[in-house]
C-alpha cells in the first residue's frame, strides 16, 4: 500500500521554462523533485519522520511566455527587466542589461508518495502543507498563486488508483521515454540527432488523381512515432572530479561542475496509467558514471502507449 499526498490544481506564475541550456518548455524534472524535497524539509520541523519518496507531475494548462509576430519565422521570449533604473544622461528611466529568462504560467497537480505520517496526524499534516505552500514555497522558481485543498490517498489496488486518476483529469502526466533514446544509442546513433529525429514533424506531398485527367496535391504530416513526445531535462552528469571550490555555497559538501542530462518524455492522459509506479519519479545516483538523475523505476508498458 502506498500513501499519497495529492495537491491539486496549483497555479504557478513565472515558472522557469529554460529547462536546460538548449531546451525551452515544461520545467525540468529536477525542479519538481526539488520542490518536493524543499516541502519535506519544511515539514520535517513538525513531522520529523516524514519522508517524500517520489512525485508525479500532471499538467492541466501551460502558457509559455513567447511571442511570434506576423511574418516572423521564430518565436521570441517575452522578457522582463526589473527594476527600471534612472538614467544619469537623460534623467528618465531605462531598462538595465539583462539575460533572457524563459518563463511560463502553469496549472499543475502534484502526486507525492510519502511515509512517516500516522493516520491521527493526517489533519495536521494537510494543514501544514497548505500553510507552507501559501507562506514560503516556490515551485520551479515560480510563485504559487492558488491551489485546491490537499488530500491524502491510500493506493492499494486498481480501484484506489482509478479513484486517484479521476482527480487528475483532465490533464497530462509526464512520463519517461528513455527507451527511445537507448534504442537508438545501441545502434551508435548521435544523441542529439536521435532526439531531433523524434521531435521533428515531416511534411510530405503526394499527387493523387481525383477524376480522370484531373489531379490534386495532398499533404500529410507525420512524426517518427505516435504520442506527445517532448525533450525533458532529467538531471546532471559530473564533468569534473569531486573537490572543494573557492567560495562554494556549502563548505562541508564536495563541489563539482556538471552539465544537463536531456532525454525524451511523453505526456499521456492519467487514465492510461495502470500502475502508480508508471508515473512516479525518483532520485537516482550512479557514481560510477557521475550521473545524478530523476527517473522512473517502472516506466510504462509501451503497448499501452501504442494503443
Amino acid at each position: 500500500m502506498k500513501r499519497i499526498l495529492l495537491i491539486p490544481r496549483i497555479k504557478v506564475l513565472n515558472a522557469n521554462a529554460l529547462s536546460s541550456p538548449y531546451t525551452i518548455g515544461f520545467p525540468a524534472m529536477t525542479a519538481w523533485l526539488g520542490a518536493m524535497h524543499a516541502l519535506q524539509r519544511k515539514l520535517n520541523d513538525k513531522f520529523a519522520g516524514l519522508l517524500c519518496d517520489a512525485i508525479a507531475v500532471i499538467s492541466h494548462d501551460m502558457d509559455l511566455q513567447t511571442y511570434k509576430g506576423k511574418g516572423d519565422y521564430v518565436r521570441s521570449i517575452i522578457a522582463t527587466a526589473n527594476p527600471l533604473k534612472c538614467s544619469k544622461k537623460t534623467g528618465g528611466f531605462e531598462r538595465p542589461p539583462f539575460i533572457e529568462e524563459a518563463r511560463c504560467h502553469l496549472t499543475i497537480s502534484l502526486v507525492i508518495e510519502y511515509t512517516g505520517i500516522d493516520k491521527t496526524d493526517e489533519g495536521d499534516f494537510l494543514s501544514a502543507v497548505s500553510l507552507h505552500l501559501y507562506k514560503s514555497m516556490k515551485i520551479a522558481g515560480g510563485d504559487i498563486l492558488d491551489f485546491k485543498a490537499p488530500e491524502v490517498f491510500k493506493v492499494n489496488d486498481d480501484d484506489d488508483l482509478k479513484k486517484l486518476n479521476r482527480k487528475l483529469m483532465p490533464g497530462y502526466v509526464i512520463i519517461e521515454r528513455r527507451d527511445l533514446m537507448l534504442e537508438a544509442m545501441q545502434k551508435k546513433d548521435d544523441a542529439i540527432d536521435t532526439m531531433l529525429d523524434y521531435l521533428i514533424v515531416k511534411h510530405r506531398s503526394e499527387e493523387i488523381e481525383v477524376k480522370q485527367g484531373e489531379k490534386k496535391v495532398q499533404w500529410s504530416s507525420k512524426r517518427k512515432t505516435s504520442g506527445w513526445i517532448v525533450p525533458i531535462a532529467t538531471g546532471f552528469q559530473g564533468i569534473t572530479e569531486l573537490a572543494h571550490a573557492q567560495n562554494q555555497r556549502d563548505p562541508n559538501v564536495p563541489h563539482r561542475f556538471a552539465e544537463s542530462v536531456v532525454t525524451l518524455g511523453e505526456f499521456i492522459m492519467p487514465y492510461r496509467i495502470c500502475n502508480l509506479d508508471n508515473m512516479l519519479w525518483h532520485y537516482h545516483v550512479d557514481l560510477e558514471k557521475n550521473l545524478y538523475l530523476c527517473q522512473q523505476k517502472e516506466p510504462i508498458n509501451l503497448t499501452l502507449i501504442e494503443e
